[in-house]
This record gives C-alpha cells, structure tokens and sequence, in this order.
C-alpha cells in the first residue's frame, strides 16, 4: 500500500441520477464518492427549503455541546437541523423512497451486515466567513473500526444532498479521492490534498464512511451554503438520532414499512442475530402495532 499523496484529480466523478447503481458503486469503491447530478428535482428541492426555512430562521448558529473540538467541527456560523422526517414532508415522502437509495444501501450493507437504518439526517447551512471543517472520515462515530482501516466493514454511507448550490468559495463538502484505500486511518490527510464537490441544488454527493472529507470554508460575505447530510449505518449501531422519541407515532404509522425500519419503529435483523430492539423477542412492529 503506497503512502498518502495529493489527489492527482482535479474534480469528482459526476453521473446522471440514471446510472446503474453498479456504475456509481464501482465508482465509489475507487474513488470513494461520486456525484449524482439532479437526484431532487427544482421543485422538490423548493418545497424541502421552504418546510425547513421556519426552523432553520429559529435556529442559532454553532453548538451547544461542550465536548472539545466540537465547537470547531460543527461549526461557529454553521446551523443544523435534525428531526427532518418531522419537518419535511418532501423529505419523508419522496427523498427517503428515492429509487436510488434502498438498492445503494442494500448493496452497501446486505450482505456483509444484513440490515441497516438511519443515523442522522440533517439540514447544515454553512454561513459566510466559517472555518473549514477539520477532516473526518464518517466511520469515526465508532471508533473501533477506524483501527480496521480499509479491512474493516462498511458502516456508513452519506448521501450530502445541495439545497443551494455548492462552491469552492460557499463551503462546498471537500474529498480526498481514494482516501478509504490508505492503511492508516488515523490519517485524515491535509486540506492540500482535497478537491470540492461542487454541485447544483439538487445534485448529490454520494460517499462511503471510509473517505476523508470535510465541509469547505465559506469565504463568501453573503451566501449560505445549505445541504443535507443523510447517513445510514448497519443496523447492530447506536444512531445520532433517537427517531422514536422525536418522531410522533402516529406520522410513523404513514410511513411505509421500509422507513418504519429505516427510523427504528420495527426490529433490525443484522446478520448472525435473531433479532435486535425488540419487545419480549418480538417484532418491534407487533407491541407498536404497526
């Protein structure tokens, strides 16, 4: 395994939101992202801004969390918003069914993990003069596989969805192509060595949770640059977000089994287990009557 170097590519693949999901996997196993041009359509991208802009105008910039170095990695003029399958019905509705998101996600988790859910899904703005986010790989929210390095499983994906138009000079999300192939883990690489992934409103930045990446400095004085980070994990995981406790029961009852899953309302079934969060060795679905 050679050591880090600079990304000799100047720009992310990009593909039409037709492409086969093997075409975009076999991308992503090389490169470790790719864009996926127009996978929300202007409207659907104008009816998922104005469902947010209420709480994202009640919102304050940065963080409230007190852990060291989170201040920097959020962001001090950046806001998100979670609980979107509360807060968008576009997003609820049409983004989580996207024809293109349960065939990645099987792919990505099926066999290796056997079943997967949700771990966040967040709107982040980054507002103007915002430090650029220190390098991360997503895996890292779990901490034990960051020493498997490129050995070890999948075990997150993130679909950064543009609101607005991502670019370099608005904080557009930054990526260390072929990152997720180095042996060591601990290095997250230098800002050097990335390369924005500039997008349309509507485009997506597809990305497993071995890359190296993180959200550009917005060197603009008056543009927002808005997105939504949205990321699965298998389903033996912990999530950022507690949806049964956040989401009303009742609007989980309108959603389709698959989502149900996806936002913890029914059991998940990883490979090797009978069952997890269950109620008495039962479907989860069953004591919530779903």
């Amino acid at each position: 395994m050679t050591a880090p170097t600079a990304s000799t590519k100047t720009a992310l693949r990009s593909v039409p939101s037709s492409t086969s999901v093997e075409d975009i996997l076999a991308i992503v196993a090389e490169d470790g992202g790719v864009i996926i041009k127009k996978f929300l359509t202007r409207d659907q991208v104008s009816r998922f801004n104005a469902e947010v802009e209420p709480a994202m105008q009640a919102l304050s910039p940065g963080t409230k969390n007190e852990m060291e170095g989170i201040a920097d990695f959020h962001g001090k003029n950046t806001k998100r918003l979670t609980n979107l399958v509360s807060l968008s019905k576009t997003f609820r509705e049409e983004t989580i069914d996207h024809e293109l998101v349960k065939p990645l996600a099987d792919a990505m988790f099926n066999e290796e993990s056997g079943s997967y859910w949700m771990t966040t899904a967040q709107v982040i703005e980054i507002g103007p003069g915002n430090a650029a986010q220190p390098l991360h790989r997503d895996l890292e929210n779990n901490y034990p596989f960051v020493g498997m390095g490129p050995a070890g499983p999948m075990v997150m994906i993130n679909f950064l969805i543009a609101l607005t138009d991502f670019t370099e000079e608005n904080g557009a999300t930054r990526v260390i192509p072929g990152s997720g192939h180095w042996p060591d883990y601990e290095d997250r690489g230098t800002p050097e060595m990335t390369i924005p992934a500039e997008m349309k409103a509507g485009d997506v930045l597809f990305i497993n949770g071995k890359v190296a990446h993180g959200g550009g400095a917005n060197r603009t004085k008056d543009q927002y640059r808005r997105g939504v980070a949205w990321a699965f994990q298998p389903g033996f995981l912990t999530p950022e977000e507690a949806y049964p406790f956040i989401v009303d029961h009742d609007l989980a009852r309108t959603l389709s089994p698959h989502v149900q899953r996806l936002i913890g309302f029914r059991s998940q079934y990883p490979t090797g287990s009978p069952g997890l969060w269950q109620v008495d060795y039962t479907e989860l679905a069953e004591y919530l009557k779903l």
